[in-house]
């Protein structure tokens, strides 16, 4: 009787919250937005608030009528003269237009906890995904958005022989692979592109594409992208790149020796390859400040000593600018030991003669008075220089024939400055060639696991990692692999103490060969776990405050059913489906992730759960989010969450048998906290 008495209480709410929803009665609640971010809506909506006459509709494949852009209407305003079939400069490949739609096209899938997988859970801020990259990047697009530092990826090399992703952005990858017998007899979507394949270097650009640009708007402004390829691609992987992040954020090529000359890979062939490349890209490369290598700063060139032995043979004007002149013999230059106070001598030729203030100095002043004053005469020239004299020292040609000046100066006043306080340092450029043939060859040794599918050495990611100089930043690498850059990351926070946190995604792709892990992120998960095990053993001390866990994710459908329902399929009876929109799997943890990826909060904040009457409440990031998915939630509940005055409460929907259940919490909310974001799910 117990049971028959729930199931008619069941029918009794169902009954209610479709008569609600027939009827449109108000509550004053709003659904959250499940969906990942749409970037198509969002271009075009800063394209309208530029240019508003440019805006129309426009009717999608789904039905739904939305905002669209009138092209020849904005092709008037900012192109007027642009001429029909005009040749342009472009790269294109077939099927790039379908790859930038789905840069811009948004998922329903969301990212379910795996607490199995995870390693200190409740604490870490480090994330593991599993899945495919392109859903994962779509889905941190909210959450993550602008906000990562560094991204390292080792894509897979287009070699006709390693296996590449494919994708297809009309159906879904389950239709797409049984449609083209991509799949294996279990289940691997993966396949092999082939050289003999027509789209060879499409299907890769096609794969590529959209991913780089999602990885473009994760990354700060100061944020800066590192991608090794190999020959095969390099060329269409800098085109791309350009295209993306833009000629003049391309920072460096870096060619990077990764084999002995003389190991050979294949006795056929006339070239042996050594050297692989990692193309570095800043997201703004005026805001990206490079961590240079430092050197002591040396005096050995500051080892002049001007003496002027007379008053100036002349003084003239050039623009209201006092220069004293000592011809040959009216001065000494006296060469010393170096120290603080001399002078240092620079030849003005080249790029400085022609590129830069002094050289310009040089050939309006010095150079017309040659044969005025004769060789070897030097000028004092007042009011340039950074060193505080108020002059600086300029001579022609020492001898007849000779077209080469120079300019004296003494350090600049604030590396003085910074020299007398004890923190004047030299740096120099980042080179861009590098030998890691050594540890390429030891590759297989590092992290502990059987691995033979592109790994990368730590020693160089750790390098790559230290360009940026804060130690407290966020890395993502969403090609994992064997997570060899979680494992730097982990080894650089040991030895200097940093906060460094890591993103991995990568495929539970089948482990070939492998009798120990069946799947590529099983290893990539144990090798992160090792890497924490052996800081534990060989720095107890300094492991004791670091964090050496990691939330483990998985990408997965959305926990909530119809999330989206095109026009032609509502109707009355999936109104009354959509009542119990929930997966009948899916835990509270999953609802409260995919609430706070949708709200854009990001993967790593602390969660506190706790006891409120019968109810179960979640506090995300201490209380500016609170969550509660129970079935039924008291009203003393309600006024004890909404006293916490938290920014955002999220509640499930059918915990409220009611429409005046929903209005309640509403009113209570208003009257308690009426600045708090309220939502139903």
């Amino acid at each position: 009787r117990k049971k028959e008495r729930k199931k008619e209480r069941k029918k009794e709410r169902k009954k209610e919250r479709k008569k609600s929803l027939l009827v449109g009665e108000h509550t004053g609640l709003e659904k959250l937005d499940l969906s990942s971010a749409c970037l198509r809506k969002e271009y075009i909506e800063q394209i309208g608030r530029l240019f508003p006459s440019v805006l129309t509709e426009d009717r999608g494949e789904d039905g739904f009528l939305r905002a669209g852009i009138d092209f020849d209407k904005l092709k008037d305003i900012l192109a007027p003269a642009l001429a029909e079939g005009q040749e342009t400069y472009e790269f294109r490949w077939v099927g790039k237009s379908k790859a930038m739609r789905e840069a811009g096209q948004a998922t329903t899938k969301t990212l379910r906890p795996d607490l199995d997988e995870s390693v200190d859970f409740d604490q870490s801020e480090n994330v593991f995904i599993t899945g495919d990259n392109l859903e994962a990047l779509k889905i941190l697009q909210e959450s993550y958005l602008g906000a990562i530092d560094m991204i390292y990826i080792d894509p897979p090399y287009n070699t006709g022989k390693d296996f590449v992703y494919k994708d297809n952005f009309h159906k879904t990858v389950a239709e797409q692979d049984e449609a083209e017998g991509n799949l294996d007899e279990e289940g691997n979507r993966l396949y092999k592109n082939e050289k003999t394949n027509p789209r060879y270097h499409s299907d890769w650009l096609n794969m590529m594409y959209p991913r780089l640009v999602l990885a473009r708007n994760l990354l700060k402004d100061s944020g800066v992208i590192f991608i090794s390829i190999d020959d095969n691609e390099q060329a269409n992987l800098k085109a791309i790149c350009d295209e993306i992040f833009g000629e003049e954020n391309l920072l460096s090529t870096h060619h990077i020796k990764v084999r002995y000359g003389e190991k050979n890979l294949n006795e056929k062939k006339d070239f042996q390859e050594i050297l692989e490349y990692i193309y570095i890209y800043a997201k703004d490369a005026s805001k990206f400040v490079a961590n240079r290598p430092k050197e002591e700063y040396t005096f050995e060139k500051f080892n002049l000593e001007i003496e002027e032995l007379k008053e100036a043979d002349e003084i003239f004007y050039y623009k209201d600018r006092k220069v004293e002149v000592f011809k040959n013999g009216s001065y000494l230059i006296e060469k010393k030991q170096g120290n603080i106070d001399l002078f240092k001598e620079t030849w003005i030729s080249g790029s400085i003669y022609s590129g830069t203030g002094h050289g310009l100095t040089y050939q309006k002043i010095v150079e017309p008075r040659i044969e005025i004053d004769g060789v070897g005469a030097i000028y004092k020239i007042y009011g340039l220089g950074e060193d505080g004299l108020g002059y600086r020292y300029m001579s022609n040609p020492i001898k007849e024939g000779a077209n080469r000046g120079k300019m004296f100066t003494k350090l600049p006043l604030e590396k003085r400055e910074a020299f007398l306080n004890g923190s004047l340092e030299k740096t120099r450029p980042i080179i861009n060639f590098y030998d890691f043939a050594a540890d390429f060859g030891n590759i297989r040794h590092e992290g502990g696991i059987p691995f033979n599918a592109g790994k990368k050495p730590v020693k160089m990611l750790s390098q790559l990692i230290n360009y940026k100089s804060e130690n407290d930043i966020i890395v993502l690498d969403f090609f994992a692999g064997s997570s060899s850059t979680a494992h730097a990351v982990l080894k650089m926070n040991a030895q200097d103490g940093g906060n460094r946190k890591f993103i991995m995604c990568t495929l539970d792709e089948k482990a070939e060969g492998n009798k120990e892990y069946k799947t590529i992120d099983q290893i990539s998960r144990e090798r992160i776990r090792r890497a924490a095990d052996k800081i534990r053993k060989e720095q107890p001390d300094k492991a004791k405050d670091l964090d050496l866990g990691f939330r483990a994710f998985r990408v997965d459908e959305s926990n909530f059913r119809d999330v989206s329902v095109t026009p032609s399929e509502m109707v009355q009876g999936n109104l009354l489906e959509s009542v119990d929109n929930i997966r009948e799997d899916a835990t509270a943890l999953d609802l409260l992730f995919q609430v706070m990826l949708a709200w854009g909060s990001r993967l790593s904040l602390k969660i506190s759960e706790q006891k409120l009457e019968d109810n179960t409440i979640y506090s995300v990031d201490e209380g500016s989010l609170i969550a509660c998915f129970d079935d039924r939630i008291t009203e003393e509940t309600i006024r004890a969450l909404a006293q916490q005055k938290p920014q955002r409460a999220v509640f499930k929907d059918t915990s409220f048998t009611h429409s005046a259940d929903k209005i309640n919490l509403t009113q209570i909310f208003k009257e308690v906290s009426p600045e708090t974001q309220v939502k139903v799910v």
